[in-house]
């Protein structure tokens, strides 16, 4: 089966004591970079040998050389620097997660997280899935007032540069073999909620014109794509230490988000702040979405008809058999983790697959 595939996930994964002490060791200068790739080439080792034994078909090496999901990477694209949150904040945490701030031309001169991706496909005989942040997330947080205004006066050259950047990012992976990939966006499902759409407006954005230019420029920077590749989009409203920021359903955004030309979307639905299935019926013909029904948020495993309810209620809007299941996003997206243990993680995972297994035999 191409993906994605009935049994899916996000892709980040809690991180083994062993890594986080051993990249708290490198940060402190008490190990070198070669010690550190050593720990975690085998915490991804093992990684890959559990969710192959829990029946995955798409393998994540868990994000474990990563801090946060989104600025690892977008910080080794030209002209693109970390910066304090200003805000909205994520509720029932002091610390929160930095955002990207452009003070430069956007570019992408050298190839980022190939070496990566390399390492998890020599050593997994399943697909090797890898994870970026979309193009969005340049802009999302801090919007106008992030980029810098003497470097791009004109918003419109902001995103020619950045769709260009992403088209030789995207096509470094092809070359190295990447066949699944998919783009982390919260813009979306974030722009469901009217804080977030206040917060736009203060940051000199417009909400309601928001959701197509991220749709455009995500379409843009799969232009060049290989045919071989399948690409999806992931988004949720929010994943830090199990904490969340938007709430809202996805209908106002549902239209622009489905033009994006990526080939399915796993989307958020495992609480009440995602809304209903409603918004389905946008989806293109041919198309795929992937469930996000079993959260990753909270330790409690979901109840294997409960997600055969919800499955059957979305088929009602998207054929069953263009319908998947996953986590409504990883279990890691930052290196603090979410609030649960590896073992119901796992749990979690096989549920996962054990449920795909009898929905779609």
């Amino acid at each position: 089966m191409k993906p994605p595939f009935r049994a899916d996930q996000v892709g980040s994964l809690l991180r083994p004591r062993e890594l986080a002490e051993a990249r708290m060791k490198f940060k402190e200068g008490k190990i070198d970079t070669s010690t550190l790739k050593e720990v975690e080439d085998q915490c991804i080792r093992a990684a890959v040998a559990r969710q192959e034994a829990v029946g995955l078909q798409a393998i994540t090496d868990g994000e474990f050389r990563r801090d946060w999901w989104h600025l690892d990477f977008m910080v080794q694209l030209d002209g693109v620097v970390s910066v304090a949150n200003p805000g909205p904040k994520f509720g029932g945490t002091e610390e929160q997660p930095p955002i990207p701030s452009v003070t430069g031309k956007v570019g992408c001169s050298k190839p980022i997280m190939v070496e990566d991706f390399g390492f998890l496909k020599s050593v997994t005989k399943q697909t090797a899935k890898l994870t970026i942040p979309s193009p969005a997330m340049l802009h999302l947080r801090g919007g106008r007032s992030s980029i810098s205004r003497e470097i791009y006066p004109d918003l419109a050259e902001f995103w020619s540069d950045t769709s260009a950047a992403y088209q030789k990012a995207i096509k470094h992976l092809a070359d190295a073999g990447c066949t699944y990939l998919q783009l982390d966006d919260v813009s979306f499902s974030y722009l469901c909620d009217p804080q977030i759409r206040e917060s736009c407006r203060k940051n000199g954005d417009d909400p309601a014109l928001l959701p197509r230019t991220y749709a455009d420029a995500i379409s843009n920077a799969l232009k060049d794509r290989p045919p071989g590749m399948t690409v999806t989009m992931h988004t949720c409203r929010g994943n830090f230490k199990s904490s969340w920021v938007a709430a809202g359903g996805y209908e106002s955004v549902a239209e622009a988000m489905f033009s994006s030309s990526v080939d399915a979307f796993f989307m958020e639905f495992d609480s009440e702040r995602a809304g209903g299935f409603e918004p389905l019926r946008y989806l293109p013909k041919g198309k795929k979405v992937v469930l996000g029904l079993v959260t990753s948020k909270s330790p409690v495993l979901e109840d294997k008809d409960f997600i055969k309810k919800k499955i059957e209620e979305a088929a009602k809007y998207v054929p069953l058999e263009n319908l998947c299941l996953s986590p409504q996003c990883g279990f890691s997206s930052t290196h603090h983790g979410n609030n649960l243990t590896a073992e119901e993680q796992w749990r979690k995972l096989e549920r996962i697959v054990e449920v795909s297994r009898e929905v779609w035999r």
